[in-house]
């Protein structure tokens, strides 16, 4: 089976969020009934009041003006009786305007209570309580309209950090994230047992990484752009093997194949079949050394039996065409630049390390993402926020 095949591919619109919008605007027609209900409670009395107030300020001077009068009269007289009856008077009077102006202070220290202590809303639009500061949480969950959700860590109301996507009855991921998409370490599974443990880069494999499909192949290697792409080793289910070179998901380059029926061939590769120059070793000890043409025998080439027997010459389709001697120069050249190819191919530098590494870390990521999942669930419960809107 080839790597191609078991590609799994993941649509960008699985991530997009789908917030509930609440909408708590009122007409303007219902702001003018709300001020039009207003009115009738405001008291009508008002008028009389203040024509009552100004008729009191009216009056007010008349008692003291008599006792004025009558100071000036008893002042000859009586001086001493006089004398009483004006400082009397005057005591009235400062303990009058003292009651007077506390009663003035404490009515507009309550008319700025009760102006301090009303609500104002726009259509009485329903007022949003304020979060404490303190009960803000990194961690949160977060759902989608496609039947999506997430739980890690946010930040400016995206995915940022540690955290696991769970996609709807098809699989998840666990690892890094960086503005919403898949940056850095993590494992990603799916329902039917496929999964990648490596590295990420804007949502796609990109790095190193190990791709295990749910019938058995595997790939381990380089990665670009969520394709296999490099240097790596595709293993098969049914004992086959290749190691090399890949692009764009396919085999590309300089490789060795050992096939399940225990052929082996080392050379170069072009769009996935056996392409060029390379060496060819069947399981029943004949060997072919020379040039191919898409997986055939093509061009110059020495074929070998296991009874040491050779058959040079121009091939055609797997045919030989020309026959011709093995010293032949074109014979000659089309055969060590297939055994030079093969070398190459065998000495293609392994991946093991960086493949391991890249492993490690994300088993690392996605043991830390599970960690935040499990506190956002857990402040989700508590009643604490995360403000993934801002």
């Amino acid at each position: 089976m080839e790597l191609q095949k078991g590609k799994l591919t993941r649509t960008p619109s699985s991530l997009l969020r789908s917030p509930t919008v609440r909408s708590s605007i009122h007409s303007l027609s219902s702001i003018a009934d709300d001020e039009e209900e207003e009115k009738p409670h405001r008291p009508h009395r008002h008028q009389p009041r203040h024509r009552h107030h100004l008729l009191h300020l009216l009056l007010l001077p008349l008692p003291f003006a008599l006792i004025f009068f009558l100071f000036l009269y008893l002042r000859d007289d009586s001086p001493l009786f006089a004398n009483v009856l004006l400082l009397s008077s005057l005591v009235t009077a400062a303990s009058l305007a003292a009651r007077r102006s506390a009663l003035f202070r404490g009515g507009a220290t309550a008319a700025v209570r009760r102006a301090s202590s009303v609500d104002w809303f726009i259509g009485g639009a329903e007022r949003k309580e304020r979060r404490p500061v303190g009960r803000i949480v990194r961690e949160g969950v977060e759902y989608y309209s496609n039947g999506d959700y997430y739980e890690g860590e946010f930040h400016k109301g995206r995915c940022n950090g540690s955290g696991v996507y769970y996609f709807f009855g098809k699989g998840r991921y666990e690892g890094d994230w960086i503005d919403g998409k898949y940056d850095g370490y993590g494992i990603e599974s799916w329902a039917r047992g496929s999964r990648y443990r490596g590295q990420y880069r804007q949502g796609l494999r990109h790095g190193f990484g190990v791709y295990k499909f749910y019938s058995g192949d595997s790939y381990a290697g380089e990665w670009f752009s969520g394709q296999s792409h490099g240097v790596g080793m595709q293993t098969c289910s049914d004992g086959s093997c290749y190691f090399g070179e890949f692009k764009c998901g396919i085999k590309h380059g300089l490789g060795y194949y050992h096939f399940r029926n225990g052929d082996k061939y080392a050379g170069e590769y072009f769009g996935d079949k056996i392409h060029g120059f390379g060496v060819y070793h069947f399981a029943n000890g004949h060997c072919y050394e020379g040039s191919w043409h898409e997986g055939k025998k093509q061009g110059f080439g020495m074929y070998t039996f296991r009874t040491g027997d050779t058959r040079c010459g121009d091939w055609d389709s797997g045919v030989l065409k020309s026959p011709l001697l093995a010293s032949d120069p074109a014979v000659q050249r089309a055969f060590q630049a297939a055994r030079k190819s093969a070398e190459n191919a065998i000495l293609v530098p392994r991946m093991d390390p960086q493949v391991n590494k890249a492993v490690t870390a994300a088993n690392r990521a996605a043991t830390a993402a599970r960690v935040a999942a499990i506190k956002a669930v857990q402040n989700r419960i508590n009643g604490k926020f995360c403000d993934t809107d801002v």
